[in-house]
């Protein structure tokens, strides 16, 4: 029987010696989150917000610990900045995985408004990212970002398509 996707990202993560784990909570990461919870491979804690797991992630590097910041689409949107002038003005390799709302059956506007925003922002930071979409890619996608993200000394992004986790639909039926 095939694994989970949240199953080969914590296989994933855990073959790369990413040990840290700091997120802000989100219903999509929530077979992740626990998983990880779980395993005392990890040290995994919230934060109040996405920013601040930047900093951790990229403390923790310029320190010797790998770490991977858990986030949703809608905190993407507040990290221009701070993307800008850490990890890719220092060459910090910060990695990110990000639960793409705003798509395929999303119910909350905000979430549809910086849904759009976060390819362009990652494209003109100059940031690698890869769209996971199948299980049967997700290993794959998320070992060579990894792997390219520490080689590179790069900060990168993974994003977890609904098509992956099945997403936040809205809990209205069509036609009523």
């Amino acid at each position: 029987m095939a694994q989970a996707w949240h199953e080969v990202a914590v296989a994933v993560m855990k073959a790369n010696e990413i040990r840290l784990v700091p997120y802000v909570p989100d219903n999509v990461l929530k077979p992740l989150i626990n998983a990880i919870h779980a395993d005392p491979f990890f040290t995994a804690f919230t934060t109040a917000r996405e920013e601040e797991a930047v900093g951790i992630v990229a403390g923790a590097a310029m320190a010797g610990t790998r770490g991977m910041v858990l986030m949703q689409t809608s905190g993407f949107a507040t990290l221009a900045n701070v993307l800008a002038s850490l990890p890719v003005a220092y060459q910090i390799p910060v990695l990110m995985m990000v639960s793409e709302r705003g798509t395929l059956g999303e119910f909350n506007l905000g979430q549809a408004a910086v849904w759009r925003t976060m390819r362009p922002t990652l494209e003109s930071l100059a940031m690698p990212w890869q769209v996971i979409t199948r299980l049967d890619e997700c290993e794959f996608i998320m070992d060579r970002t990894i792997r390219q993200a520490l080689l590179t000394q790069q900060p990168a992004a993974l994003i977890l398509s609904p098509l992956l986790t099945g997403g936040k639909a809205s809990p209205v039926k069509a036609g009523g």
